[in-house]
């Protein structure tokens, strides 16, 4: 541990309070608690610690080292160099929540252009300034749900479709209260016509993911003229690279729109900081947790940046609150925002059509092969699960002995799914890595 107090400064101190020695600091905890021995190693340099951090470390294989498959989730974009090089500027690095929009102009502005692009790329009218990640995301669109019903609906149907990780979140969020999470029971391969025959008069709202954690991609019209008809809430988990080439959200009755930012910019960094996105309508604004930076003008005319709304408890009422977020992940939306500035609405397209076309490449090519299917023949975007012959498991040691990071075995999450591996593909798969991969599981059969 390094100290930076020298022995002087410490006596100084410890003059300042009126106490002797260090030890009296401690006179309030009972004698046999005070200092306990650890049975720690022993205390290393800074250069022998970096050396062993280096050896755990080298353990682990990039998607720098091997080309990855790996994805729902988190996904292997391409990221600019420039993105990491304006988030390690001072100004942005080591900010704060910006209480004082004086001195917090760069940061507010910044806050202010990726609401400004969310909403744009969501097609809803707001967007808050970020959550932690996806899932946090998602079960604050719970919360939402409840604050607009006025807790006078307690029924939410998750889709079975959304990501597994964000059905934990949100039970754990909602634990101990009247929120009564459905849908657990769905055929996953039911579309979204199975869960218009669960809506009803306690229902708050209905959440589905798109595309979803299979990789599928439907339409969600007529669900969400169901759901509102139901007098309820659409809730739309979006991978903000699909919507680089599918219709926005907001486009098909989305009332509030959630999701995983880390594809636009934000690289894997072994499962995080990501970013979460929510967005929402216009009528339903002082409902969304976090808080929302607006445009305005100064004393002298000149265009500024503030805190238009803040409902966390630390700004209102303990019991108005919407969410407890404050500093948060706004550095993660930096690199949102710079990635989305750098690419532009057409880079966005490229990347998201590049995707598309390798993932159907790869779709292709692997069905054909021996013991291998698509387990679905609705239509994806980067992703899609592949039937195997033997368990993912055993395919996935197979291909790192080959040299490839295989896709994610489902049954870890869903154990119904026992031979199916979920594959994710991005611009940074080559064709000829993609060859390799088709090559690597026609091998398994033999």
């Amino acid at each position: 541990m390094f100290v930076p107090h020298s022995e002087t400064d410490t006596q100084a101190m410890l003059r300042t309070i009126g106490v002797k020695t260090m030890e009296e600091l401690f006179e309030a905890v009972p004698e046999q608690y005070r200092f306990p021995e650890l049975d720690l190693p022993a205390a290393l340099t800074e250069m022998e610690a970096l050396e062993d951090l280096q050896e755990i470390a080298s353990a682990n294989v990039t998607v720098g080292e091997m080309p990855s498959f790996l994805g729902a989730g988190a996904y292997n974009h391409y990221v600019p160099a420039v993105v990491d090089s304006i988030l390690r500027r001072g100004e942005y690095y080591t900010a704060y929540t910006p209480y004082q929009p004086e001195v917090s102009q760069g940061t507010l502005q910044a806050i202010f252009e990726y609401q400004s692009m969310i909403s744009a790329i969501t097609g809803m009218d707001a967007s808050n300034a970020s959550h932690y990640d996806g899932a946090t995301a998602a079960a604050e669109a719970v919360n939402m749900s409840q604050a607009i019903t006025r807790g006078k609906r307690n029924k939410v149907i998750i889709s079975p479709g959304l990501h597994p990780h964000y059905r934990e979140t949100i039970c754990t969020y909602d634990m101990g209260t009247e929120v009564e999470v459905t849908g657990d029971d769905l055929d996953p391969e039911a579309g979204p016509e199975a869960m218009i025959e669960m809506l009803d008069d306690d229902t708050a709202l209905v959440m589905v993911q798109y595309p979803d954690f299979y990789g599928r991609v439907y339409d969600f019209t007529k669900l969400a003229e169901a759901v509102h008809e139901a007098g309820a809430l659409l809730s739309v988990s979006v991978n903000p690279m699909a919507l680089g080439l599918l219709k926005p959200p907001g486009e098909f009755g989305a009332d509030i729109v959630t999701g995983e930012g880390q594809p636009l910019g934000v690289p894997l960094s072994y499962g995080g900081p990501y970013l979460g996105i929510l967005a929402t309508k216009d009528k339903y604004v002082r409902s969304l947790a976090g808080r929302i930076v607006g445009e305005t003008t100064d004393t002298r005319g000149q265009r500024g940046y503030v805190l238009t709304l803040s409902t966390r408890e630390q700004h209102i009422r303990r019991e108005k609150a919407m969410s407890n977020i404050c500093t948060n992940v706004a550095l993660i939306a930096l690199a949102a925002t710079v990635y989305i500035s750098l690419v532009g609405k057409q880079g966005l397209r490229e990347a998201a059509e590049l995707s598309y076309h390798k993932a159907h490449y790869a779709a292709e090519k692997l069905a054909a092969l021996p013991g291998y299917s698509l387990w679905s023949d609705q239509p994806f975007f980067n992703e899609f699960m592949l039937n195997t012959p033997k368990p993912a498991a055993e395919i996935n040691e197979h291909l790192l002995e080959n040299g490839i990071l295989g896709g994610l075995d489902v049954s870890t999450m869903r154990s119904q799914h026992e031979n199916a591996l979920l594959l994710a593909f991005t611009e940074m798969n080559s064709r000829e890595d993609i060859d390799r991969l088709i090559e690597a599981l026609a091998e398994v059969q033999k």
